[in-house]
């Protein structure tokens, strides 16, 4: 990919594939460094990147889950939803979507750009209730696993086994709701059908 070799991004690292290459491409483009702070990337507003693929039937669909912002159990049990770094994150974050064509990456395809739109009252009422199920079980000092969350999930961040960090992540229904890709069907959408 040229514009991630113009700026010094690479795509493969030891013959592994770099899982984040487009989005740190982006970033540089768009002259920022690559930075792992819990603040906005771009001072009043944050960039994600997703991936999206074609599955074989033809029907375009979210690759992964996304990493929203870190779980820190003492502000999950101290802040209510609307005043949480999780909250202010999903304020702030525009969602970029690239086409996945294959493990060889010789490009990618933008797709979208979306923002979270938490003016949609009943998204932002599931998006509470996974944050409260996720601060109960902090609360109740239950194990925190992918389990939790209808839309928002705490999963292990970094290493994997072993790892005790944990990190909010969007998962694929909601992010392709947030794309235009699937929208998500609520309670009240399934009652007035």
């Amino acid at each position: 990919m040229p514009l991630a070799n113009e700026h010094g991004v690479a795509i493969f690292v030891n013959n592994k594939k770099n899982k984040g290459w487009a989005g740190h491409t982006l970033e540089r483009y768009l002259k920022l460094p690559l930075n792992s702070s819990r603040t906005p990337n771009f001072g009043s507003w944050e960039l994600k990147s997703t991936s999206l693929k074609y599955r074989k039937d033809g029907q375009l669909v979210v690759k992964e889950t996304i990493a929203i912002t870190m779980l820190d159990p003492v502000e999950v049990l101290q802040k209510e939803f609307e005043e949480s770094h999780l909250y202010t994150k999903l304020r702030k974050t525009l969602l970029v979507a690239r086409i996945h064509e294959s493990q060889q990456e010789e490009r990618s395809i933008l797709h979208s750009i979306a923002a979270f739109d938490l003016d949609d009252i009943r998204l932002v009422k599931a998006l509470k209730a996974d944050y409260e199920l996720i601060r109960e079980a902090v609360r109740n000092g239950e194990k925190l696993s992918g389990a939790l969350g209808r839309f928002i999930q705490p999963r292990t961040k970094g290493a994997g086994h072993g790892s005790t960090s944990r990190a909010f992540y969007a998962r694929k229904e909601l992010v392709a709701h947030l794309l235009n890709i699937t929208p998500i069907k609520f309670i009240d959408d399934i009652v007035e059908s």
